[in-house]
């Protein structure tokens, strides 16, 4: 897949998920349910719905178990340092989420990957940002950008704090701006007169998503840090639930090593 095949995906999941769910996600309070209008279930079914358009638009082959390509890179997976992550160093299970900060399903999964950290304070929880909406919209690749350089110069709660105020905007789909991503770094702590280039750590991220045969974001992968087998290793690709996510969680901690 090229990097043109790449923002045209990046396009056409943006307007068919507009289509599909006018703003899809989950109901929290009373402001996030005027905006999303949705359930859980619902969005589920409309991205799977979407995935399957997209693939069929851009004329891309089945998606292949990734399992495999899981297993041959857990190091680009669980190890990178370009990765922000949060959660222990020396943890058994790894949550990896491919996502977008233009996206609207991933707006919906930060609640529930929140709700998951909060039962689940053993677990190393991984982002990686894949900017597919970055041809549309340029903001996607400088919040991303924005988020790799709080990481590397704060840390994991300097980051999670980032990456929390820019979905609590519920700016998506195209209306997230610069003023919101520096009002999340400036919450996070961090203020620099220079943004070091981060896009190496980007192409890889994009190039790794692609490996995996990933159509859309967001994407989760759960799987034990050591010890992982194709039969400990969950990929869910949709609007999973935290109570999907701890099944799968469940299943890597029966197994790992």
């Amino acid at each position: 897949m090229t990097r043109t095949t790449l923002a045209a995906l990046g396009a056409a999941f943006s307007l068919f998920a507009g289509s599909a769910a006018a703003v899809p996600a989950q109901a929290f309070t009373p402001e996030q349910e005027a905006r999303t209008g949705k359930t859980g279930a619902d969005n589920k079914i409309d991205e799977a719905e979407i995935k399957a358009m997209i693939r069929q638009k851009l004329q891309l082959p089945e998606q292949k178990n990734p399992v495999p390509v899981v297993m041959a890179n857990q190091e680009a997976l669980l190890h990178d340092a370009d990765t922000p992550a949060y959660g222990p160093e020396k943890a058994k299970v790894a949550v990896i989420e491919f996502l977008d900060y233009q996206c609207l399903y991933c707006y919906k999964m930060t609640w529930e990957i929140e709700k998951v950290m909060k039962t689940n304070p053993e677990v190393r929880f991984v982002f990686k940002a894949w900017t597919i909406y970055a041809g549309k919209w340029p903001s996607s690749e400088q919040a991303a950008q924005r988020g790799l350089a709080v990481w590397k110069a704060k840390g994991e709660q300097a980051y999670m704090t980032y990456h929390n105020k820019l979905f609590n905007t519920m700016h998506m789909n195209g209306e997230l701006i610069t003023e919101d991503i520096d009002n999340a770094a400036m919450a996070a702590g961090f203020v620099a007169n220079s943004i070091p280039d981060n896009s190496a750590a980007l192409s890889r991220n994009d190039a790794l998503a692609q490996q995996l045969g990933l159509i859309g974001a967001p994407a989760l992968i759960i799987m034990p840090v050591t010890g992982a087998t194709p039969d400990n290793i969950t990929v869910l690709e949709g609007g999973e639930t935290a109570e999907e996510i701890q099944l799968a969680i469940k299943k890597a901690e029966q197994t790992s090593q």
